[in-house]
């Protein structure tokens, strides 16, 4: 068994922004799915600071290994044991949520499962929980910025399926599973945070 953590410098470079807006989106106490928990990083940075929260971590099985490293370090009685999901799949292990949060998966996955994966949110999201997801996105089919543009190149060199998604996009796939937006906020290096709330 491999008690090795997985190291993401990116996860440590957005944390502080991202936490400053989970803080204030996600006040009220409940049960929080994270969905592509990744290394583990942000589970474990977040739940630290937003002790209100059960959160849950989840991810495909290969990176259940490194985000258990993580939280057993960290020993936090709120960071729940890890689970597999694939957003692909039904059902989901998650019945319920109050919130669901996930970063820089969108654009990692093919656009079938984006829609796989905005439809589990609203199946999994309770009548006024909020979804709040992470990274960078184009508006009017234009890139916000040149480096985005680069990452959008690097991604379909990498998998022709993925690449950085267009907002009004998934916001249509987000109305048609029940949601609506209730904020889109600028953050840091071209990215953004988008919320919204379960009709």
């Amino acid at each position: 068994m491999s008690n090795h953590k997985p190291y993401s410098e990116s996860s440590e470079q957005n944390r502080m922004p991202i936490l400053a807006v989970l803080r204030r989106l996600f006040a009220a106490s409940g049960r929080l799915l994270e969905i592509g928990s990744g290394t583990g990083q942000h589970a474990v940075y977040f739940s630290t600071d937003l002790p209100h929260l059960a959160w849950q971590p989840s991810d495909v099985a290969e990176n259940l290994p490194g985000i258990r490293a993580w939280r057993d370090a960290a020993g936090l009685d709120n960071l729940l044991e890890p689970v597999v999901l694939d957003v692909r799949q039904r059902p989901w292990p998650i019945e319920a949520a109050d919130y669901v949060y996930s970063a820089n998966t969108a654009h990692i996955m093919s656009w079938p499962a984006v829609g796989d994966f905005i439809a589990g949110v609203g199946e999994v999201l309770a009548p006024g929980g909020r979804f709040a997801l992470y990274g960078p996105f184009n508006y009017g089919g234009q890139f916000t910025s040149e480096s985005n543009a680069r990452f959008d190149v690097w991604l379909k060199g990498r998998d022709p399926q993925s690449g950085v998604r267009d907002f009004e996009a998934v916001d249509a796939l987000a109305i048609a599973a029940g949601l609506r937006l209730l904020e889109d906020i600028e953050m840091p290096a071209n990215n953004r945070v988008l919320c919204w709330e379960r009709v």
